[in-house]
């Protein structure tokens, strides 16, 4: 297992001129309850299960267990999910120090939230924020992809 260590931020200004990458996302959950997270993922022309277990008390680390499936099973078991499937347009903009920010722009339900988190390698490790950036939701539970699935965007 791996820890995901990362911040996120609402995007409050204009990102899109620094994006370098772009691909469109589907995900739904098999399990969603405060322990786990059981996600399935379609990027592009990939597909994934990811189990994510809970966050520390800060919300920045938590761990991760992710593999690759194949597309079709993928597809298959977003059949199996729990209603309402997060759509997003994933764009990577390049930080300092091999880091990147991974700016996810909603579509359905949640659109019009933009949400950019930054994967970072410690806890405590300073990055420089971009002033596209708002404020900080790192920990704010209703602001993750699995409760935005179940109380989506549009209903706040």
């Amino acid at each position: 297992m791996t820890k995901e260590i990362e911040r996120k931020f609402l995007v409050t200004g204009d990102f899109k001129k620094h994006v370098i990458k772009r691909y469109k996302i589907a995900q739904g959950y098999l399990s969603v309850v405060p322990e786990r997270t059981v996600r399935i993922r379609i990027r592009g022309h990939q597909g994934f299960i990811t189990i994510k277990g809970i966050g520390n008390a800060s919300g920045t680390t938590r761990f991760e267990w992710e593999k690759e499936i194949p597309v079709n099973e993928a597809e298959n078991l977003l059949l199996l999910c729990e209603p309402s499937i997060i759509e997003k347009t994933r764009h990577i903009v390049p930080a300092e120090d091999n880091l990147y920010f991974e700016v996810d722009e909603f579509f359905g339900e949640n659109t019009g939230l933009i949400i950019a988190e930054i994967e970072l390698p410690h806890e405590n490790s300073n990055f420089i924020k971009p002033s596209w950036l708002g404020e900080e939701i790192t920990g704010k539970l209703k602001y993750y992809n699995a409760s935005l699935s179940k109380k989506p965007f549009s209903n706040w």
